[in-house]
């Protein structure tokens, strides 16, 4: 029989792919999610439908009698501690992966008590369920914003966060050492997942990616911050979900005086200037953007860049989609489902003028590219060494 897998927040980007990826591997997964409106449901509900459309088909090769794993949705809040722990014990699930929270930087400044519900309550009602029913992998979702504002680049697991820039970081940090501690006291193989900076088709709406993409496609200007004095390890979803996908068969094991936990860097361990990535998403929807340039956010920083040799040594794994190829995928799903793209509640809210914002110019012009200018933003994009300014 195949393995039984709980993957929590199944409607959510990175949920719903690797929901699809363990569907082609042929396992029973159960997914979880509550369906909260923080973004448009209608994106929820499409990688819903995309998943359950993918369950009920047929891999097989001529001659290969193998079939897709099954998939099942649980509509479940985590804090509905009672329903989780049933569900649970009912279940038996082989591993466990936790990619339910409460997403979203900016979000965590207005609606602080999101944060504390789903990402602190929810995750200890997980690990108690956990406790109770004794999976062999518990692997959850934390994120690059706990290492703040460290400086020391690139970023390694042993730099501990001790100084987040926003509840969201600190709930984030807060979920490792939880996971720690029950590791200790009952033995509870966990793998906490520090995510960079993930984009790809059917992503967040409230993520620069996407969000710059509506933007572009309405031809509107898109806000542009730290006047564009910003890098990101921009991971692909493909290669997000692969570093799961194998970390998921290798739990950390009981050490003498050590816990079975660990928390791990899951990037492509290459920065991309912010500029770039604009320019190539420019150069995938034939469109050329405008921009405002503004100050750094409140709970932001400047650069981010895993070091992902640990995660390389565990698994033979090295992610490396390139940004071209990310892109592309992400501009022709973009440009075949504009309605998906709507904006979150927190960009209808009024933008506060910063005092050295007066008198910024949105660069760029309206319009449609020409092939020719295509071919040359893509050569700017994506030439060997170059860093360019938003």
């Amino acid at each position: 029989m195949s393995m039984k897998i709980l993957v929590t927040g199944a409607a959510g980007f990175i949920g719903a792919a690797l929901c699809e990826r363990l569907l082609k591997e042929g396992l029973q997964v159960v997914g979880l999610d509550n369906l909260n409106p923080y973004y448009p449901l209608a994106l929820k509900q499409h990688r819903l439908t995309r998943l359950e459309a993918l369950a009920g088909q047929c891999v097989a090769a001529p001659g290969n009698a193998r079939r897709l794993g099954s998939f099942r949705f649980v509509k479940l809040d985590l804090v509905e501690r009672e329903a989780l722990r049933t569900l649970m014990q009912e279940e038996e699930f082989d591993v466990v992966i936790n990619l339910a929270a409460q997403a979203g930087v900016r979000h965590s400044i207005t609606q602080p008590f999101d944060y504390v519900d789903s990402n602190l309550v929810g995750f200890v009602n997980l690990l108690e369920a956990c406790r109770g029913t004794a999976p062999s992998h518990l692997l959850y979702a934390s994120s690059s914003s706990v290492y703040g504002d460290d400086t020391r680049q690139p970023l390694q697991e042993s730099q501990a966060g001790v100084r987040p820039l926003s509840l969201y970081a600190a709930t984030k940090r807060s979920n490792e050492l939880m996971a720690y501690s029950y590791a200790h006291l009952y033995g509870l193989p966990v793998t906490g997942l520090r995510f960079f900076t993930v984009y790809g088709a059917r992503g967040r709406p409230d993520m620069a990616p996407l969000r710059f993409a509506r933007k572009l496609l309405a031809d509107e200007v898109i806000d542009v911050y730290n006047h564009g004095q910003m890098a990101r390890d921009f991971t692909h979803v493909s290669d997000i979900v692969e570093g799961i996908y194998r970390l998921m068969h290798l739990p950390p094991t009981q050490e003498v005086n050590a816990a079975p936990s660990r928390v791990l860097n899951l990037g492509r361990g290459e920065p991309i200037a912010l500029g770039n990535f604009i320019n190539g998403l420019e150069a995938a929807l034939g469109v050329p953007a405008r921009k405002r340039l503004l100050p750094m956010q409140p709970g932001d920083v400047e650069r981010t860049w895993a070091d992902i040799s640990t995660l390389e040594t565990l698994t033979g794994f090295r992610p490396s989609v390139s940004l071209a190829t990310g892109l592309e995928e992400l501009a022709e799903w973009a440009q075949q489902y504009p309605s998906l793209l709507r904006e979150t509640d927190d960009e209808q809210l009024p933008r506060v003028r910063c005092p050295d914002e007066a008198g910024v110019a949105a660069g760029g012009h309206s319009g449609r590219m020409t092939k020719a200018g295509m071919s040359a933003m893509t050569a700017l994009a994506f030439s060997s060494g170059t860093l360019l300014k938003a």
